[in-house]
């Protein structure tokens, strides 16, 4: 058992917690071993073993596999120091139950026609059965850290409202959710951590933060507790959670997703230079369809992954097929085979609706999608600048309906395009009004 330690430390303190003492309520079947162990904390780590594998769970924050506190219950079961129970815990069963359920769906994607078989080879065969099983062992171990890191910022929230949103602005302003977003990278839900990171941000947004903070809080509430039934969750729903935990979608995966053919307007291209990797979000409709996607490029060394895409000119088409990541909606997508190189668009992209209709579309996605805060937008109408300094900027289409433009320098632009009349502005609506990226002078794509 002590040969499973990862390293020479986790072995010494293991043997350390190799006795009674900092464990209670233990508990022993054929295949499952589990216990509670008093930690540093205020609640004690709960550590699950699946003898077979072995395999394990453990609530604990250590990156390592397994941890002291794993290898610690195996030499007290060794010892003889753990009953023997007709049941296992509700903890230990659940987590037992999620590993073989993800067995079984693992079983069910590999199983193939006997008549494919006979074409196999049997070393090709034992082959792929071992990537397979690998893979669905790389699979389990995440997402029990996943399911473990989330289980901490649950605790952590609930945290945060008890002592009271005060203590967010603390000796550092600016920092007080970093910690926990460490601990999600360490965790596998590179998405959270992303979140945490914007809601350290929020104490030093101005007036009403708390209301923000507090939002902020509940969201990351609710996407832990929908991870917490993800098997139970529609199969859209389940992939929009996997996509805001951090879950990736291999490219090859997308590109087998069915394709939208069409010509492609570039109507949007916002740099994010401050993201853990810097990116280029660019926002396309087709002129078909209608339908508005979203690319991503990123430049994790200082070139792009993807040049073809980040180095799509604004207002140019592109004649291709897109494949939308799984999701709800299905907004990120892939740009698959190209029918042709990008031209220059012919015009101003589509802005029929108006605003009822864009709210429309924004209200549908957040129903299917609560943590949506970006949602395209392409809206015809006439900037407005503040009466003051302290003012607003407003879009007023030809109805009156007015919506808040989010304050930047490039509003002056926007305003010197339109000339004081109706304008086709491109761009990214969120909760703190729209985001303007892209003014059209006739049909000349303009950047703002």
């Amino acid at each position: 058992m002590l040969a499973l330690a990862p390293d020479e430390s986790a072995r010494r303190a293991a043997t350390g917690l190799a006795r009674p003492a900092p464990w209670s309520e233990t508990g022993a079947t054929a295949g499952l071993v589990w216990g509670l162990c008093a930690g540093s904390g205020k609640s004690p780590y709960q550590i699950v073993i699946e003898l077979s594998g072995p395999a394990y769970k453990c609530s604990c924050p250590s990156r390592k596999l397994p941890c002291k506190h794993a290898l610690g219950l195996l030499l007290t079961w060794a010892h003889g120091e753990v009953p023997d129970r007709a049941e296992p815990s509700d903890y230990a069963a659940a987590w037992a139950g999620e590993r073989r359920a993800r067995a079984q769906r693992a079983a069910a994607r590999t199983t193939v026609s006997p008549d494919a078989t006979q074409d196999t080879a049997p070393a090709d065969a034992e082959v792929a059965r071992k990537k397979e099983q690998a893979a669905e062992a790389r699979r389990a171990q995440r997402a029990d850290r996943v399911a473990s890191g989330l289980s901490e910022l649950t605790e952590w929230l609930r945290d945060q409202v008890r002592v009271g949103l005060p203590a967010a602005i603390g000796p550092s302003p600016g920092a007080h959710a970093d910690v926990m977003a460490a601990r999600m990278v360490d965790a596998q839900a590179p998405g959270v951590a992303g979140a945490l990171r914007e809601l350290s941000l929020v104490p030093l947004s101005g007036d009403h933060w708390p209301d923000r903070l507090l939002a902020g809080y509940a969201q990351l509430h609710l996407l832990a507790r929908a991870h917490e039934r993800l098997d139970e969750l529609p199969a859209g729903l389940a992939a929009t959670v996997r996509s805001r935990v951090g879950y990736t979608t291999g490219r090859q995966d997308v590109l087998r997703q069915p394709a939208v053919p069409d010509r492609w307007l570039v109507t949007g291209i916002r740099d994010i230079p401050d993201a853990s990797v810097p990116t280029r979000r660019l926002w396309v409709q087709g002129r078909r369809t209608g339908r508005s996607a979203m690319l991503l490029a990123f430049s994790p060394n200082g070139t792009w992954s993807d040049p073809d895409t980040a180095m799509l000119p604004l207002g140019t088409e592109l004649d291709a097929d897109l494949h939308f990541y799984p999701g709800q909606p299905a907004l990120r997508a892939l740009v698959g085979a190209r029918r042709a190189a990008p031209a220059r668009g012919c015009g101003a992209p589509d802005a029929a609706g108006g605003l009822d209709a864009l709210l429309a579309a924004w209200a549908d996605g957040i129903a299917v999608d609560p943590w949506l805060t970006t949602w395209p937008a392409v809206l015809a109408g006439t900037p407005v600048a503040p009466g003051s300094e302290a003012g607003q900027w407003h879009l007023v289409g030809d109805d009156g309906a007015a919506l808040p433009l989010r304050y930047t320098e490039s509003l002056w632009t926007l305003l010197a395009v339109s000339g004081g009349h109706p304008v086709i502005v491109a761009g990214e609506l969120t909760p703190d009004g729209l985001t303007a990226l892209t003014a059209w002078h006739g049909s000349q794509a303009v950047p703002l």
